[in-house]
């Protein structure tokens, strides 16, 4: 169902967005991609511009898929950090690995700059991590608009980027109310009719 974009009504996943990603070619196809769903339609992987770069590597072969490095430095550095979303930042957890792997801060800048991004709207501490974070980068040999575009994902966190265990949580309730919706349509529509007046 989710599959053919019949999301309508559904908890997180009923904007036309939504929809047709769940519907692409190579869209859902295990529940760990409905996890991905649900975290990479958000103001953070959008205003950080990872939407479209990690659905133009979803139709890429696995093998084909390349994973930011330092030049001269070691492959695999953020690969184990990134393999799971195929090498674009998408979970505030990445955001705080990559920090600590390529940008070399320590645990307590990382915890730092993770108060900064639940913060970013009111306070504004964020800032002041921009310069180290990315000129760490670039110095360790890091293309100079992959360090920006981590930190501008970063500082999107601020506008509702999801941390990866809230978005396995969504996923799981997206399923849920699917399986309800699927089976039991009229429990689910008097469901929605009772919640009214509702959101999107």
């Amino acid at each position: 169902m989710l599959q053919r974009g019949e999301s309508l009504g559904v908890f997180q996943v009923e904007s036309r967005a939504q929809m047709n990603i769940a519907a692409a070619p190579e869209g859902l196809r295990t529940f760990y991609d409905l996890v991905i769903e649900v975290a990479i339609v958000r103001p953070g992987p959008i205003q950080g511009d990872m939407v479209h770069p990690y659905l133009k590597r979803r139709k890429m072969k696995k093998e084909d898929i390349e994973y930011p490095y330092p030049k001269g430095g070691n492959k695999d550095e953020l690969k184990n950090v990134l393999h799971k979303t195929l090498g674009v930042p998408l979970f505030q957890e990445q955001a705080m690995r990559i920090d600590i792997e390529a940008a070399e801060f320590t645990s307590e800048e990382a915890n730092g700059l993770r108060r900064a991004m639940a913060t970013f709207r009111n306070v504004g501490t964020i800032g002041k991590f921009e310069d180290k974070m990315v000129n760490n980068m670039i110095r360790r040999g890091y293309d100079p608009e992959f360090a920006k575009n981590c930190f501008n994902q970063i500082k999107g966190f601020g506008s509702y980027g999801f941390p990866e265990s809230h978005a396995a949580s969504f996923a799981q309730l997206v399923y849920i109310s699917s399986w309800l919706k699927r089976h039991h349509p009229d429990a689910f529509c008097c469901g929605l009719l009772n919640s009214q007046p509702m959101g999107f």
